[in-house]
């Protein structure tokens, strides 16, 4: 679909599209209370708000919720904005769906930059700077019998991930994956990413998974 997208929001991409296709297999429906994490042009919550749910998206960029919501307003579906970081402004509230397409891929610097078109990607040297953040947060939003589903590149790990849903009390599984030739950012990386053993010598395709995890207890 068309979205709306100003300059430094990510554009939704195969990764987007692999969350949005998990998404609708939840099926949520009216009442479902929804939770985006870091809804960039707010495709994913477009999605969920599609089929009745009631959708809340978080990011840090103003810019980004400007366009989520902006996006949702032109198709009549309403989306609930909040800025701030991850879980910080809604900590108080459980959801039946928590969704995220985080930054994942691997950079050099030691932190994800605090501003730039980057900080739609960047997440430190092993890419999991907000994936263990989300590991940790997410968990404690979730209503009980409440669905995390969280999309990233296996190069950022994927049993890194499993497990530390897992120790937060989740049932998971890999509920999606796909192979995607690498970007942009990816490509200009590729010789960094080997030297680290991240990808293999000549490797230049990515597999994207979408981590589900349920809250059981």
């Amino acid at each position: 679909m068309w979205l709306l997208r100003p300059p430094g929001v990510y554009r939704a991409q195969a990764d987007t599209e692999l969350l949005v296709a998990c998404v609708r297999r939840e099926a949520p429906h009216a009442g479902t209370e929804v939770l985006d994490l870091g809804t960039g042009t707010g495709a994913v919550a477009l999605a969920a708000a599609a089929h009745g749910a009631r959708v809340t998206a978080v990011d840090v960029s103003r810019r980004a919720l400007a366009a989520a919501w902006l996006n949702g307003a032109v198709r009549r579906r309403r989306i609930r904005v909040r800025h701030g970081d991850l879980t910080g402004p809604v900590r108080h509230r459980l959801f039946d769906l928590v969704v995220s397409n985080p930054p994942y891929v691997p950079a050099t610097g030691t932190a994800p930059p605090a501003r730039g078109s980057a900080r739609a990607w960047d997440a430190g040297p092993d890419g999991r700077a907000l994936l263990d953040r989300i590991c940790r947060l997410a968990p404690a939003v979730l209503a009980p019998g409440g669905v995390l589903l969280l999309v990233h590149s296996a190069v950022s790990g994927v049993g890194a991930t499993c497990r530390a849903l897992e120790r937060a009390g989740l049932a998971v599984e890999v509920a999606a994956r796909r192979a995607e030739p690498f970007g942009p950012v990816m490509t200009g990386r590729a010789a960094w990413l080997e030297g680290r053993g991240l990808v293999a010598p000549g490797e230049r395709h990515e597999e994207l998974v979408v981590v589900r995890g349920v809250r059981t207890g």
